[in-house]
């Protein structure tokens, strides 16, 4: 049962710290930093959720920049992934239920399952398979088109 609190009680924000939506590993020794510049570099290519942005390549320049940085990988990725995310993908991070995250593959698991859902990768496919070359398009045009297509979706289950 809630606790009875008078109408002003419960108008008034809470000072309570919020929980973490991520569960962070333990780092040997203490010794964990991540550099401003770096924090900087990843909110210079954020993700902002919207139907035109690739997720995939989000996350494989998100990887690059969290790469640079060559101890404690798993933890550096978790700290800095929602220095990434912008409007609807930051809110979209915050909804996430607290102490859901406790790995860096979950992560990444969830952000490509909301916004690369199974329809996108349906349609993507659907393309793949009927893509054709128009009228008057030059080979290398048609080839580059095709190796677009294949890339943004890695996961199309096709033959190569």
């Amino acid at each position: 049962m809630a606790e009875e609190c008078t109408l002003k009680e419960c108008a008034t924000p809470s000072t309570e710290e919020p929980h973490a939506i991520i569960v962070y590993p333990m780092v040997e020794g203490n010794k964990f930093e991540i550099k401003p510049t770096l924090i900087y570099l990843v909110q210079q290519n954020q993700f902002f959720g919207s139907p035109t942005e690739d997720p995939n390549l989000h996350v494989s320049i998100f990887f690059r920049l969290g790469g640079t940085l060559k101890a404690n990988q798993e933890a550096v990725r978790l700290h800095l992934f929602p220095f990434s995310l912008g409007y609807k993908a930051s809110a979209w991070f915050h909804s996430l239920e607290v102490g859901s995250i406790t790995s860096w593959d979950q992560m990444r698991q969830a952000f490509l399952a909301r916004f690369f859902p199974h329809s996108k990768t349906f349609q993507l496919r659907n393309q793949i398979t009927r893509f054709t070359q128009k009228d008057g398009e030059s080979l290398y045009d048609v080839w580059e088109s095709f190796k677009e297509m294949l890339r943004l979706c890695p996961h199309h289950g096709l033959e190569k």
